[in-house]
C-alpha cells in the first residue's frame, strides 16, 4: 500500500491511494479505498439531490458491512446528523427513534425494510441500501463539504430513548477528523498507517462505529467478522494480521474458555491494541487476557453523552489493577457527594466530568439535559472514587442500569413492557451478576390476585415481551414475589430489591 504520511482522513487517503484495501466484508469481498470513496461521494450527491440540507437528519438501519461504513462517511461531509439504529429493535421501538429524530431519509436493508417502512415518519423516504441513494449520481468530490455528526440514541433513566445531539462544527470534515485522530493517538496509541482493524460487534453501537469509522480515517483496513465466534475471531486475526480491535469483557470470557490447545493453534502476535469498553472487566479476566496476548489491552470508560473522559493504557493498569484510567485530553473530573461537595481521594461519590471539546444536549429535551448537569459538569450517574494520582475506580456501573454483554439495558423499559400484562400487579427488574455476561436481566413479578404464579405464567410473560422489547432486553429469569418494597409515595428502591435478592441467593426457577 502507498505512503499516506501527512494525509488527514479517509477522503484524502482514498484520493491519493485508491487501491488501498478499505474493507474486507463478512464474505471476504474486498472494497478498496477508491471504490468506497466513489460510493461515499455518490451517496452525498444523492442526499443533496433529494433535498437534504445542512442540519437535516438521516437514519440507517443496517447490518455490518460496507453500507454501514459508507453512510456515516457520506453524512460527515454534508453537515448533517446520522442516526445508526439497532436492527434488533421491535417495530414500535424503531418507530419511536425514527420519528423522534425526524429522519427524512432512512437507509436500510431488505430484511428490515417492512419494519422500517412501518416505523418511519410520514413522508420519509426509505432507501434500500446506499446504492439506492448513489444510483445515477456522480462520484466526484461534492462541493461545499461541511462536517456532520453522529446522533446516537441512548435510553435515559425513564427507559425512553434520548437522542444525544452535538453541535455541528464549521469547516470541512478534515478539520474535525484531525482533532479526533490526535485523541485516539493519545488514548489508544492508534495512528495512521498500514494497520488492520477487526470489527467484532454491531456497528450500530457507538464504540464499534467510532473505531471502524476512524480506522478508515487512519488508512487502516477494516475486517468485519460475521459475528463473535471466539475461534473464528482468532482465525481472522491470524489470517489478516490484525493489529487492533475493540471488544467487551464478555468476549474476553469466551476467548478464555477456549481450550489451551485451540488458543495455541493461532498466531495473534500481530495485535498491538485490544481496546475494551462497555462494561467493567473483572480484574482476573483482564489479567488473564494480558497474560495471553501481552500488554496490549487498553481500556476506556465513558457514555454516549460524555464520550471518553477516562482511559488507561496497559502498563498503567498493571500498576493499578481495576482502574478505568485518568482523565483524557481536554477532560476534567471530580467526585461529588449528594450535596455537591467535592470529595477527597479514596472517598466514593458521584462521578462528574467536563470538557471544552465535548458538548451535547438531548434532542428536544432541555429538561433531561439539565437533569444530568451541575453547571457545566455532567454525571453519567456512576459511583466511583479517585486515587491520589487521579485514577478512577468505579464502585457501581450506575444504580439501576444493567450492563449485559457490554450493552446497556434499562430496567424501567423492561418493567414497562411487563406491567401491561393483566396478570402482573407489580414488577421490579434488576441485574444479577453473571460471569460471562456481566449481568443477567431478572424480573421479580408480583402476580395479580387471580393469577397463578409458575412456569406457565413465566412463559406467557416472556411471550408478552416479544413484540414490545428486543430480545436482548428480555428477562433471562422471572421469579414471583408476594410484594415489592414501594414507599408510601409509590417509589421503588431497586437497590433494596437487588440487595435482598442477592442476599437470598435463590436458584433459578423459571
Amino acid at each position: 500500500m502507498g505512503d499516506i504520511t501527512g494525509l488527514t482522513g479517509f477522503y484524502r487517503i482514498a484520493a491519493a491511494d485508491p487501491g488501498r484495501r478499505a474493507v474486507i466484508d463478512q464474505d471476504g469481498t474486498v472494497t478498496t479505498y477508491g471504490e468506497l470513496l466513489a460510493l461515499v461521494n455518490a451517496v452525498t450527491h444523492g442526499l443533496r439531490a433529494r433535498g437534504a440540507r445542512h442540519g437535516d437528519v438521516v437514519a440507517g438501519v443496517l447490518p455490518n458491512g460496507v453500507d454501514a461504513l459508507a453512510m456515516p462517511l457520506a453524512i460527515c461531509q454534508t453537515g448533517m446528523h446520522y442516526v445508526p439504529v439497532n436492527w434488533h429493535l421491535t417495530t414500535g421501538e424503531l418507530a419511536y427513534i425514527l420519528r423522534d429524530c425526524g429522519a427524512g431519509i432512512v437507509v436500510t436493508a431488505g430484511p428490515y425494510a417492512p419494519a422500517v417502512r412501518a416505523g418511519a415518519a410520514e413522508g420519509a423516504e426509505v432507501a434500500l441500501g446506499a446504492a439506492a441513494l448513489a444510483h445515477g449520481m456522480p462520484s466526484g468530490t461534492p462541493p461545499d463539504r461541511r462536517s456532520g455528526a453522529m446522533l446516537w440514541y441512548t435510553s435515559g433513566t425513564t427507559g425512553v430513548p434520548k437522542g444525544v445531539q452535538r453541535v455541528l462544527r464549521d469547516g470541512e470534515p478534515e478539520e474535525n477528523v484531525a482533532r479526533h485522530l490526535r485523541f485516539f493517538g493519545a488514548v489508544c496509541d492508534l495512528r495512521p498507517g498500514d494497520a488492520v482493524h477487526l470489527v467484532t460487534a454491531p456497528i450500530y453501537h457507538s464504540a464499534p462505529s467510532a473505531h471502524s469509522f476512524f480506522a478508515l480515517h487512519m488508512g487502516h483496513t477494516v475486517v468485519i467478522a460475521p459475528h463473535f465466534d471466539p475461534e473464528r475471531v482468532l482465525g481472522l486475526i491470524e489470517e489478516h494480521r490484525v493489529t487492533n480491535t475493540l471488544m467487551v469483557p464478555t468476549m474476553f470470557h469466551r476467548l478464555l474458555r477456549l481450550p489451551e490447545a485451540v488458543r495455541a493453534k493461532y498466531d495473534v502476535s500481530s495485535l498491538a491494541q485490544v481496546v475494551h469498553t462497555g462494561a467493567a472487566c473483572p480484574v482476573p479476566v483482564k489479567q488473564a487476557i494480558m497474560d495471553w496476548l501481552g500488554p496490549v489491552v487498553y481500556e476506556y470508560y465513558g457514555t454516549t453523552e460524555s464520550a471518553i473522559p477516562f482511559a488507561v493504557k496497559p502498563a498503567e493498569w498493571l500498576a493499578r489493577p481495576g482502574t478505568v484510567g485518568r482523565p483524557t485530553p481536554t477532560f476534567e473530573a471530580r467526585i461529588l457527594d449528594d450535596d455537591g461537595r467535592e470529595l477527597p481521594p479514596g472517598e466514593p461519590g458521584l462521578v462528574y466530568v467536563r470538557s471544552s471539546g465535548n458538548r451535547f444536549q438531548y434532542r428536544d429535551d432541555p429538561a433531561g439535559t439539565a437533569a444530568r448537569m451541575r453547571g457545566d459538569w455532567y454525571t453519567p450517574g456512576d459511583i466511583g472514587y479517585l486515587d491520589p494520582d487521579g485514577y478512577l475506580f468505579l464502585c457501581d456501573r450506575r444504580t439501576d442500569l444493567i450492563v449485559s454483554g457490554g450493552v446497556n439495558i434499562y430496567p424501567a423499559e423492561v418493567e414497562a413492557a411487563l406491567i401491561t400484562h393483566p396478570a402482573v400487579a407489580d414488577v421490579a427488574v434488576i441485574g444479577v451478576p453473571d460471569e460471562e455476561w456481566g449481568h443477567n436481566v431478572v424480573a421479580l413479578v408480583q402476580p395479580a390476585l387471580e393469577a397463578e404464579p409458575g412456569s406457565d405464567l413465566a412463559a406467557a410473560l416472556l411471550a408478552h415481551c416479544e413484540p414490545r422489547i428486543a430480545r436482548f432486553k428480555r428477562p433471562k429469569l422471572i421469579e414471583f414475589v408476594t410484594a415489592l418494597p414501594r414507599t408510601p409515595t409509590g417509589k421503588l428502591s431497586r437497590g433494596r430489591v437487588r440487595d435482598d435478592y442477592l442476599a437470598a441467593a435463590r436458584p433459578a426457577r423459571h
